[in-house]
């Protein structure tokens, strides 16, 4: 298996499992549903002001970016990192906001939320990874010999 497939495929389990967090966090917040957490912190933060952006819950925007992830996986070669890596490097920037928010306004931590950082962090990582070490690029400009 190409290293290639294997970064598409690490990528779409990680943004399903980010869709997977969004997406019950969206229906907890819409149900009214008690959050399942094992810190009891949860509450607080889905709760709180800053769980809203607008008439919308910040789980909504989420789930929405792991869904564009996913969709930009499925897009040529050309495109498909670019779309990946803005949409997970517009997401880490977000979820660093709501971190701080979380530490420094409501002194508590949604488990949950915290998962979905680390998960759209590691998109972030592996879109750009898979951006800036383009094998076919890389090698298209030897060939043209602009880059050895």
């Amino acid at each position: 298996m190409s290293g290639r497939r294997r970064l598409v495929q690490v990528t779409t389990v990680l943004a399903l499992a980010g869709a997977g967090i969004a997406g019950y966090l969206t229906y907890v917040h819409y149900t009214g549903t008690r959050i399942a957490c094992p810190t009891g912190s949860c509450e607080t933060v889905q709760s709180s002001s800053y769980a809203l952006l607008g008439p919308f819950p910040v789980a909504l925007l989420g789930l929405l970016a792991y869904i564009a992830i996913l969709t930009g996986l499925l897009l040529p070669n050309a495109v498909k990192w670019t779309v990946v890596l803005a949409t997970s490097l517009s997401g880490s920037i977000f979820s660093a906001y709501l971190f701080a928010v979380q530490a420094l306004e409501l002194h508590a931590f949604c488990t949950w939320c915290l998962a979905s950082d680390i998960l759209i962090t590691a998109l972030a990582a592996l879109s750009a990874t898979a951006l800036f070490t383009d094998e076919p690029r890389r090698q298209g400009s030897s060939r043209n010999g602009l880059a050895s």
